[in-house]
């Protein structure tokens, strides 16, 4: 069961995508993400209730919360990187190399979790490597801008840290149950949104989203809690190694809806890194 929650992960993902992207068109993406925090945080333990794990709070080791703070923060920080990417380059040039967490996070449950890689997957995590190399190297995608090359260092610090809540959270997740792990690393991500809100000087904006935004935002959050929800039920019960790359197929998703929503369109050398991308993907949840 755990391959469909990681499928189910990788739709909620690709959803949240097309919503959050609704959502921050006039509304700065900084308090976006601290509203939708919020959603997802009163998700989350909205399904712990439902699931009947809220007495298991008391019972959950030193270790196993520790973990979970990291990986919450892990997650923070992974937000944190990715956004101020976004603010100073091409958006085109900041996701694939988010994407490039699919095969860190393997060769890190290789080496902290100790999942063995068999010559298949390493074929297969080659194909994905080569995959996002062609997303990466975007034909219509301008050169840096002077000054801004910073972009990718803060690009590369998202998919590191998407890494890490993966790892992290496969060894948080193993010791409590899965929705209430969500929810308690949820309020750690919290907590991390509105300081950043509070420091960049924001927390006055929040009052001026619109109500159609403000409506995208909030389905935005319930999109990305199921995707948690799913995605950390996955980890579970299966190999981080492959729940991971499967998650990332959320690239598929949001490609197909940008292309009914929005009408964008990836070019020959794009599309052949996403059928690489997939194909080593699927190779990886099959071998």
């Amino acid at each position: 069961m755990w391959l469909f929650y990681a499928i189910g992960s990788a739709f909620f993902a690709g959803v949240t995508s097309i919503l959050a992207k609704c959502g921050i068109r006039k509304t700065d993406s900084t308090v976006a993400t601290a509203v939708r925090t919020i959603v997802i945080l009163v998700f989350s333990w909205i399904m712990v209730f439902v699931a009947g794990s809220q007495d298991q709070i008391t019972e959950i080791s030193g270790r196993t919360l520790l973990f979970l703070i990291l990986s919450g923060a892990a997650t923070g920080a992974s937000w944190l990187c990715y956004f101020k990417a976004l603010q100073i380059a091409d958006i085109n040039k900041v996701v694939p190399i988010d994407k490039s967490s699919t095969v860190l996070t393997i060769l890190l449950a290789l080496i902290f979790l100790g999942e063995g890689v068999s010559l298949p997957k390493a074929v297969a995590v080659v194909v994905i490597a080569a995959g996002i190399f062609l997303m990466i190297e975007k034909k219509d995608v301008e050169e840096t801008k002077s000054g801004k090359s910073g972009w990718f260092l803060y690009a590369a610090g998202s998919a590191f840290f998407a890494s890490l809540t993966a790892i992290l959270g496969k060894i948080g997740i193993t010791g409590v149950e899965s929705n209430l792990g969500t929810a308690i690393r949820t309020c750690v991500v919290l907590v991390m949104a509105w300081l950043m809100v509070l420091v960049t000087g924001k927390q006055g904006e929040v009052k001026k989203i619109g109500r159609k935004e403000l409506v995208f935002i909030c389905c935005s959050g319930i999109a990305t809690g199921a995707s948690w929800l799913c995605y950390y039920r996955a980890l579970q019960e299966g190999p981080a190694s492959v729940v991971a790359p499967v998650d990332k197929l959320s690239v598929l998703v949001t490609v197909a809806f940008s292309y009914f929503v929005f009408g964008e369109k990836l070019g020959k050398k794009e599309a052949a890194g996403l059928v690489l991308l997939t194909a080593g993907t699927v190779a990886m949840a099959l071998l």
